[in-house]
C-alpha cells in the first residue's frame, strides 16, 4: 500500500499595512520661522506615483515644443542632374544616371529632417492635470515641497531675494536651495507679482511662475518646489479636476 503523505501549508502572517501619510505639512513664512500647519488636499497631493502616465504626458510636451524647423534637401530639391553624368557602360566607371543622387557631393540627404512634419502630441486634459498632482503627490511624499505663506520685497531687488533663499535653506530638508544649478528651486505664486519674479530672476537656479502654468513638465523639472499662499494656489489646482 502506497503511504499518503501529507503536506502541511505555511501560513504566512500579513504584512502590517504602511502608517498612512498625513497631509498636514509645516508651512513658513518669509523669515524661514513656522506659521503652522497646512493641509493639503489628498485628490491633488495624495496620488500614488504612476510612472507611465507622467512619462506620457511629458514626453508628449516635450514633443509638443519641438519647432520642427530643421530641414533638408532630398534629390528632388537640389539643383543639378538634369542629364545623366556620363554613358552607362564603356567608361570603366560606376554607372550614375544623376549627380543629384544622395552619394554625390552636392546632391540630396536621404532621410533628412523635414520641416513638414509634424511632432506634436494630443493630450488629454485629464491625463495632463493627473500628471501634474502625480509629480506634486510625489514631490510631497518626498519632502521636497515648500509652503510659504506669503513673498512681499519693497522693491525689485535681488539681494532681498537672495537673503529669502539663504532664509529658507535653513529649513530642514531645504539646505540645497542654495545651489546654483538651474534646476534647483521653482516658485509658484497664487498670480502675477512682478516685484517678485524680477527680484528672483538674476539668481541661478530659481525660477518663478504662477499657479496657472503649473504642469507636469516643469514641476518634474526642478528639485524642490515653493508654494506662495497655499490658502490661495491649491484652491487652484483643485479647480483644474473641473
Amino acid at each position: 500500500m502506497e503511504k499518503k503523505t501529507t503536506t502541511t501549508k505555511k501560513t504566512t502572517t500579513p504584512k502590517t499595512a504602511k502608517a498612512t501619510m498625513t497631509l498636514d505639512t509645516a508651512i513658513y513664512n518669509q523669515k524661514g520661522t513656522s506659521a503652522g500647519t497646512f493641509t493639503l488636499p489628498k485628490k491633488v497631493f495624495g496620488l500614488a506615483w504612476n510612472a507611465d502616465l507622467v512619462h506620457q504626458v511629458v514626453v508628449g510636451m516635450q514633443a509638443n515644443k519641438r519647432a520642427g524647423t530643421a530641414h533638408t534637401k532630398d534629390r528632388s530639391d537640389v539643383s543639378g542632374g538634369g542629364k545623366k553624368p556620363w554613358k552607362q557602360k564603356g567608361t570603366g566607371r560606376a554607372r550614375h544616371g544623376s549627380s543629384r543622387s544622395p552619394i554625390w557631393v552636392g546632391g540630396g540627404v536621404t532621410f533628412g529632417p523635414r520641416n513638414d512634419k509634424d511632432y506634436s502630441k494630443k493630450i488629454n486634459k485629464k491625463m495632463r492635470v493627473k500628471a501634474l498632482f502625480t509629480v506634486l503627490s510625489r514631490k510631497v511624499a518626498d519632502d521636497a515641497v515648500l509652503l510659504v505663506d506669503g513673498l512681499s520685497f519693497g522693491a525689485m531687488k535681488t539681494k532681498d531675494a537672495s537673503t529669502v533663499l539663504s532664509t529658507f535653506a535653513g529649513i530642514k530638508g531645504f539646505e540645497k536651495l542654495t545651489s546654483k544649478k538651474p534646476t534647483t528651486l521653482l516658485v509658484v505664486l497664487p498670480e502675477h507679482n512682478e516685484v517678485v519674479e524680477k527680484s528672483f530672476a538674476n539668481l541661478p537656479g530659481v525660477t518663478v511662475m504662477t499657479v496657472n502654468d503649473l504642469n507636469a513638465l516643469n514641476t518634474l523639472t526642478f528639485h524642490h518646489v515653493a508654494i506662495v499662499d497655499p490658502a490661495v494656489t491649491v484652491p487652484v489646482l483643485e479647480a483644474k479636476l473641473s
